[in-house]
C-alpha cells in the first residue's frame, strides 16, 4: 500500500502545535557600526578647462645696430654681362683662325675623282755630317744602336742638341735629326731619313728610309711610316696609325709612293691610310677612318671609307703642342 505525503492540512497542524524556538544571543561582540563619512563631491566638470590650442612663435631675429635682422633672401643667378669698352657691348672671345699662306681657309666643294694634286715634294736641306764631332756613345745597359752600317759607303748619324733617346732604339747611318728630338722605347729609324726639330717619336713607332719629317712633330706610339713618306710641320700622328706606300701588294710592279702629310694636320689613332694620297693643310682625319682618297685643306675625313666633309670653322686652329 502507498503512502502519499501529508496534505497541506496536516502540516499547517503540525506547524501549530510546534513553537517558536527562541532567539539565540551572538557569542560574539558586535561591532559598532560607524555612519559612513560624507564627502562633499566636486562636480570636476565645474573645474574642467577646455583645451587650448598650441600657439605657434614666430621666430624673433636677432637685432644688429637697432634694426631687425631681414629673413635670408634666395640667391638670385645673374646672367654674365660683357664689360662695355667705348659704348659698344663686348663680343665674346672669338677661336683663332688657322690662316693659310694665300689667305685662303677652304677650297670649293668638288668631286673627289677630279681633285688632283701635283704639289712638288718638299726636300729639306740635309745637313752635312760634322765628323769633327766625338762620336756619340750610350751606355751598353740602355741597347741603343746608334749608327747602323746598311752599306760601305754609310755616314754615321747627325743629331743636335738637347735630345733624349731612351733604351732599346735603333738608329741607322744617313740619318740627320734636328735639336729637341726624343723617342720612346724600341724606336726604329733606318736610313736616308731626314727629321727637323723638336720632334716626338713614341713607342714601337718605326720609320723606314727615305722619309721626310718636318718641325714640330708630334708622333705617338705603334705608328708605322713606310718608305717615300713626307710629314711637314706642325703634324700629329695619333697612335697605331698606319700608313702604307704600296698601292697593289706583292702583284704588280708599283713605285712605292708613301702618303703626304701637309702642314698642320691632324691624324687620328687606328687610321689606316692608302699609298699616295695627300692630306690637305689644316685638315683633320678622325680616329679609326681608312682614308682611300687624298682629303682637301681644312676638311675633315671620317668613317670607313673616309667621307670628306668641310671642317667647322671652330676647328681651324693650328695644332698646339
Amino acid at each position: 500500500m502507498v503512502r502519499f505525503s501529508q496534505t497541506l492540512d496536516d502540516r499547517q497542524a503540525r506547524n501549530k502545535v510546534k513553537p517558536y524556538e527562541q532567539p539565540r544571543e551572538n557569542p560574539y561582540t558586535v561591532r559598532e557600526e560607524i555612519p559612513p563619512r560624507k564627502v562633499q563631491m566636486r562636480d570636476d566638470r565645474l573645474y574642467a578647462q577646455p583645451p587650448q590650442q598650441p600657439v605657434r612663435q614666430e621666430p624673433v631675429y636677432q637685432r644688429q645696430n637697432n634694426l631687425h635682422a631681414q629673413p635670408p633672401k634666395q640667391p638670385v643667378r645673374q646672367e654674365p654681362v660683357y664689360q662695355r669698352q667705348d659704348n659698344v657691348r663686348a663680343q665674346p672671345p672669338q677661336q683663332p683662325v688657322y690662316q693659310r699662306q694665300d689667305n685662303i681657309y677652304s677650297q670649293p666643294a668638288q668631286e673627289l675623282d677630279e681633285i688632283i694634286y701635283e704639289r712638288p715634294v718638299i726636300e729639306r736641306e740635309s745637313v752635312k755630317p760634322d765628323l769633327s764631332k766625338p762620336e756619340l756613345k750610350f751606355p751598353a745597359d740602355q741597347n741603343i744602336q746608334f749608327g747602323v752600317e746598311y752599306s760601305p759607303n754609310s755616314k754615321p748619324p747627325v743629331i743636335g742638341n738637347n735630345y733624349t733617346i731612351r733604351s732599346n732604339s735603333i738608329i741607322y747611318n744617313d740619318v740627320v735629326i734636328g735639336d729637341n728630338f726624343r723617342t720612346g722605347h724600341n724606336v726604329v729609324i733606318r736610313e736616308n731619313t731626314n727629321i727637323g726639330d723638336d720632334v716626338l717619336i713614341g713607342t714601337n713607332t718605326v720609320i723606314e728610309g727615305d722619309v721626310i719629317i718636318g718641325n714640330d712633330v708630334s708622333i705617338q706610339s705603334n705608328v708605322y711610316i713606310p718608305t717615300n713618306s713626307v710629314i711637314e710641320d706642325n703634324v700629329f700622328i695619333g697612335p697605331c696609325a698606319c700608313f702604307t706606300n704600296d698601292k697593289y701588294p706583292v702583284r704588280i710592279n708599283y713605285e712605292l709612293q708613301g702618303p703626304k702629310i701637309r702642314r698642320g694636320a691632324s691624324i687620328g689613332g687606328n687610321t689606316t691610310f692608302l699609298s699616295n694620297v695627300e692630306i690637305g693643310e689644316g685638315s683633320i682625319v678622325a680616329a679609326g677612318a681608312i682614308v682611300i682618297h687624298s682629303v682637301p685643306p681644312f676638311y675633315l675625313a671620317i668613317g670607313t671609307p673616309a667621307r670628306i666633309k668641310p671642317l667647322p670653322d671652330h676647328l681651324k686652329v693650328p695644332n698646339r703642342f
